[in-house]
């Protein structure tokens, strides 16, 4: 079986890549490698910022990698949090007071349509190949669920009337945007 890093030591996002990939290649982590500083993160875009972790991992260990970007994009917020999810509230990743502080903001606008984005950079033999993943849905007025991380329990997919958070964790690694990037590059893989 191949082998293919992934740059993260988000057990879900290996999760999720696992269950995707599993049968082809087995999924390595940061973790496993050893590896636990701080990588980047200093694009404007998300494609850059995945594109940055991706080629940092693989520029430092030598190896088929592949990294990620997500962001949550608010139409009336112009977009944002975006790039910027992750720290929205602060530097401290704290997706808690993230949430409170995209509740808050908002509060004053009828319009709640949101999407989530993601971007994977692939790196196999020093090429590299970027897929897209999108979800399109609203922002509730407050939380609810216990499934997920991060922004799950306020993002409504669009055809559902459930937070990701309330959602199966197995149908949620079915529609959410990370597993539909992981699909399309599966498919490039041959998968």
């Amino acid at each position: 079986m191949k082998s293919l890093v992934f740059a993260t030591n988000n057990k879900h996002k290996i999760e999720e890549a696992t269950s995707i990939l599993h049968s082809t290649y087995k999924i390595i982590s940061l973790k496993d490698l050893d590896y636990s500083d701080d990588i980047p993160e200093t694009e404007a875009t998300l494609e850059g910022n995945a594109s940055l972790k991706a080629w940092h991992i693989y520029n430092k260990f030598g190896i088929d990698c592949f990294a990620d970007d997500t962001g949550l994009e608010v139409e009336a917020l112009n977009g944002a949090p975006g790039v910027y999810s992750a720290r929205y509230a602060g530097p401290e990743n704290d997706f808690n007071r993230n949430v409170s502080k995209l509740l808050h903001e908002l509060q004053r606008y009828k319009n709640r349509r949101a999407r989530f984005r993601t971007i994977i950079s692939l790196i196999i033999k020093g090429s590299e190949t970027k897929f897209e993943g999108i979800i399109n849905g609203s922002i509730t007025t407050e939380r609810f669920g216990y499934h997920g991380f991060g922004y799950d329990p306020v993002f409504v997919p669009k055809g559902y009337s459930q937070t990701i958070a309330e959602l199966d964790p197995e149908l949620k690694n079915k529609i959410s945007h990370r597993a539909l990037a992981l699909q399309k590059m599966a498919d490039f893989l041959g998968l």
